[in-house]
């Protein structure tokens, strides 16, 4: 450990570790968005990467290290130890462009990492902080990478024709030059396959689903936050032991009693069995928060004169305000994003939810980016959704998590 701690060595590890993951990096988007071959060199990020290290903890001088790095970069370009290595047929300026990116990716976000660090023995605080500052860097691409890449493949094939897959599915650049011909899969779902009426279904059944969610969980919820009665606890505890059942084993008794009752294939089941997954859930969240709204401003209430019900409707909702709005978003998420009941349920396409539509997508008759095409439309509107209302879920899910 001793050895690690030195400034020069926990420099230069760092420095290769992070050379690496940065060409790799620099080497999958460019290779997406080009569709030309791109991949990190070894040699080249193992100089670079240990030498740009040594170099913040002995110069310091960052703006001129960052010119001086990135020109060696696309010197080395031109040579074995190029820190990016191409196919053939990459042209001079996306080989610049990588190389380029590879420098200024890779030394400016070390220098962050290094701050702490200096020449000679390090304390226990600046290596833990070298280290931390990696990994934090390291998860970011990560996850960011799982995210982006599968919806960057999406969005790409639903805009290919059918001609570019057959010539090379790999290939997920955008051909500009089609203008609006790149929307035809879009076009035609709508045209031809009725997405639109899929997206009407799935979001009314969403939103009644919300409102009916909120009819039953607010006042269970205002129960085991304030009422006394025999069993509480037990309820309170046991609110979630419907999610230790897999839906999947509860599938065949659902279609059996939904068939013998006239429930299948019609939205009114969808809108009785949608609720029993998500009321549970917002039992849950609704009952924490109830407990940290201050209890004297609903005894005040009561003191002049309301009703417990006038108090939880002009009192303790609006007080509530944020966790209704965080708890009506995730229940519009579970139900917009349900899949397993809807496609046990529904048979006929005039009532398809977007989730039992996309997967009615995914046969061999219908083109690849067609499907790719219903992703997209499933996905977006509830991104934009959530990004839109994210502040309150925050805000909703931490308020009342500290009484007092």
């Amino acid at each position: 450990m001793s050895v690690l701690r030195n400034g020069a060595v926990t420099a230069g590890v760092i420095g290769l570790l992070w050379a690496f993951v940065i060409a790799v990096t620099v080497a999958v988007t460019l290779s997406f968005a080009s569709g030309l071959g791109f991949r990190p060199g070894a040699l080249g990020c193992l100089i670079l990467g240990v030498g740009g290290g040594l170099a913040l903890i002995y110069l310091r001088a960052v703006p001129f290290l960052l010119a001086g790095f990135v020109a060696v970069s696309v010197v080395l370009m031109f040579t074995p130890l190029s820190p990016m290595q191409f196919t053939d047929g990459v042209p001079l300026g996306w080989q610049l462009l990588s190389v380029v990116a590879f420098g200024v990716f890779t030394l400016w976000p070390m220098r962050v990492m290094l701050v702490e660090a200096h020449p000679g023995d390090l304390t226990r605080h600046a290596f833990e902080d070298a280290v931390i500052r990696f990994l934090t860097g390291f998860g970011y691409i990560v996850f960011t990478a799982a995210v982006l890449i599968p919806f960057y493949v999406m969005v790409m094939t639903s805009l290919k024709s059918q001609q570019a897959l057959l010539k090379n599915p790999l290939d997920f650049s955008i051909d500009l030059s089609r203008g609006l011909d790149l929307f035809r899969s879009y076009f035609e779902l709508f045209g031809q396959f009725n997405f639109g009426s899929y997206l009407w279904t799935s979001f009314y059944v969403s939103v009644l689903t919300v409102l009916i969610t909120l009819a039953f969980s607010v006042p269970g919820a205002y129960a085991v936050a304030r009422l006394r009665f025999k069993g509480r606890a037990a309820f309170s505890r046991s609110i979630l032991l419907i999610y230790m059942v897999p839906m999947i084993v509860l599938a065949l008794p659902i279609y059996i009693a939904f068939s013998m009752t006239g429930l299948r294939n019609t939205i009114p089941g969808l809108l009785m069995i949608y609720p029993v997954t998500t009321i549970p859930v917002a039992l849950y969240m609704l009952q924490g928060y109830f407990r940290g709204l201050p209890g004297e401003v609903e005894e005040a209430g009561l003191m002049d004169g309301l009703s417990r019900l006038q108090v939880i409707w002009k009192i303790t909702l609006p007080l509530s305000l944020p966790a209704m709005v965080s708890v009506s978003l995730y229940v519009f998420m579970i139900a917009w994003n349900e899949f397993l009941l809807a496609f046990m349920l529904l048979d006929d396409p005039s009532k398809f939810t977007l989730t039992r539509g996309v997967a009615m997508l995914n046969s061999s008759e219908i083109p690849r980016q067609h499907l790719m095409a219903g992703a997209v439309i499933a996905t977006v509107p509830i991104m934009a959704l959530f990004l839109g209302l994210e502040r309150f879920m925050t805000k909703g899910l931490t308020a009342g998590s500290v009484k007092g």
